[in-house]
């Protein structure tokens, strides 16, 4: 084997990509190990980092194609961990709403800004943790987001007044989320192709089934130890995003770049199909959250007692959960382009806002609530399933970094002025209304996705190759065919 050639059964891995990171690559001073075969020349683009000082030639982790299980299942675990600890742990902080009103004689308006923060952080600084992640590696940076997330929670336990209150459990615990967060989620796309649908609904469902399970657990935590008790034990469990960022390990991709050259690549803005989307995120946002912080609040303002209100979250939580898993199903079958299916999901979320104040029975209230969840989680689903088709594999991680920090704008919005409205008019029919029409506005943004109104067929010619053939080839290698994923060769793209 001559020294500029790979070796049989691999290929040259760069240092930063191979999983073996403490045995065959990541120092100077490498350790012998049967699975490298001798150092690389080192990367020729640039000056090599400190991260990167040389390639290595690896039997166990050459770039190809997502393996498609194997340690992703792993890695799906890790994902289900980590939203069950960062979103399934937001959509529960509305069962302190009173609470929390009562402890720092504030209005609904300023209660809502914790979790507005909160929400805010974990998205506007994901780009953060991507680009860590992209330089650093995953597991590290997770790691380092549970500990902040876990310090933030434990800090909010002793606040004494609302600006603690927002730098803790808003500002620290968020940007430990978003460290946390969109790593797992780039890796895990990174794992899947054919069945990354169904892998993706599986973390997500991680959501929703944390929700049904804290929503009751927080409000009798919240009796029987106070406020202050409930959030000592809700850091104890934050901790847990540290075996998140243990189980990713890293994977090497055909086209695959250095991390200098794709990190915060703000050029997928000018993509017409990502483009479109983080619009239309940005809009959603706004209202997708107000149902999970005024639930509860709204259900004891109808009469409810508290349980019976936590109830209310707890439902909306578990069919979420379930809506997560069927729509992974679907859309791997390809029963409806993804497109339709994000477009119907998110309809149906705007309608269940907007018809969620109109019951005046608990019975009516629960049945929307459920409607909520099932139509709130199957959008997510398909939504992260829509995103590597837009994009690319090579570009997913950094692609989620980047729709989550423009979703910070109307998650900053939404909560408080969801509040604000309550505050306003004196109950919360108002803020579901408007948080409904954002997500309506959504879903007039995505219909101008391309393709969405397409139709393609294959051509008579069997010798002709077809048009998401061509394109695939014409783009360059780790990325998609513009707006088109590369393995549908039989018909257009269905984003």
């Amino acid at each position: 084997e001559g020294r500029g050639r790979p070796p049989a059964g691999g290929s040259w891995v760069p240092a930063w990509l191979c999983p073996l990171a403490g045995s065959c690559s990541g120092s100077r001073a490498r350790r012998t190990s049967p699975a490298v075969l001798r150092e690389g020349p080192p990367v020729s683009s640039g000056s090599p980092s400190l991260l990167e000082p040389h390639r290595v030639r690896c039997r166990r982790c050459p770039p190809g194609e997502p393996p498609d299980g194997g340690w992703g299942w792993l890695v799906v675990l890790a994902g289900f961990l980590a939203n069950s600890l960062t979103y399934g742990v937001l959509r529960c902080l509305g069962i302190l709403f009173e609470d929390l009103m009562g402890a720092f004689d504030a209005s609904a308006a300023q209660v809502s800004w914790v979790t507005a923060i909160a929400l805010a952080t974990k998205q506007l600084a994901s780009p953060l943790g991507t680009a860590a992640s992209m330089r650093l590696g995953a597991r590290p940076v997770v790691m380092v987001g549970g500990l902040f997330s876990s310090l933030g929670i434990l800090w909010a336990s002793f606040s004494t007044d609302l600006l603690q209150l927002y730098l803790a459990l808003g500002f620290l615990t968020g940007l430990g989320w978003a460290l946390a967060f969109a790593p797992v989620m780039g890796t895990l796309s990174r794992y899947f192709s054919s069945r990354r649908s169904l892998a993706v609904g599986l973390a997500l469902s991680g959501n929703g089934l944390s929700s049904f399970a804290l929503s009751p657990l927080l409000r009798l935590l919240a009796e029987a130890l106070a406020w202050r008790g409930a959030l000592l034990l809700v850091s104890a469990l934050s901790l847990h995003l540290v075996l998140c960022g243990a189980l990713l390990r890293p994977l090497a991709l055909r086209g695959d770049r250095p991390p200098r050259s794709s990190v915060c690549d703000l050029g997928l803005f000018a993509q017409r199909g990502f483009g479109v989307f983080a619009l239309g995120v940005a809009l959603l946002a706004a209202g997708y959250f107000t149902p999970y912080v005024h639930l509860e609040p709204y259900g004891r303002e109808m009469g409810l007692d508290p349980h019976e209100a936590a109830i209310l979250v707890s439902a909306a939580a578990l069919s979420d959960a379930l809506a997560r898993l069927l729509a992974g199903c679907l859309a791997d079958r390809r029963c409806l382009p993804p497109a339709h299916l994000l477009v119907l999901f998110n309809s149906l979320t705007g309608c269940s806002l907007l018809l969620l104040p109109l019951p005046a029975s608990y019975s009516g209230t629960l049945l929307l609530a459920l409607l909520y969840g099932l139509s709130a989680g199957g959008f997510a689903t398909v939504a992260f399933g829509v995103l590597p088709e837009l994009v690319g594999v090579a570009h997913v991680v950094n692609a989620t970094g980047l729709c989550l920090m423009v979703m910070s704008v109307g998650g900053l919005l939404g909560p408080p002025l969801s509040g604000f409205l309550r505050d306003l008019t004196g109950n919360f029919t108002a803020s579901f209304l408007v948080g409904g029409a954002f997500v309506l506005c959504a879903s007039g943004v995505f219909l101008a996705l391309p393709s969405f109104f397409a139709s393609c067929r294959r051509s008579e010619d069997p010798a002709a190759p077809s048009t998401a053939t061509g394109l695939a080839e014409l783009a360059p290698a780790g990325s998609a065919a513009p707006f088109l994923p590369a393995p549908l060769a039989s018909r257009c793209s269905e984003i």
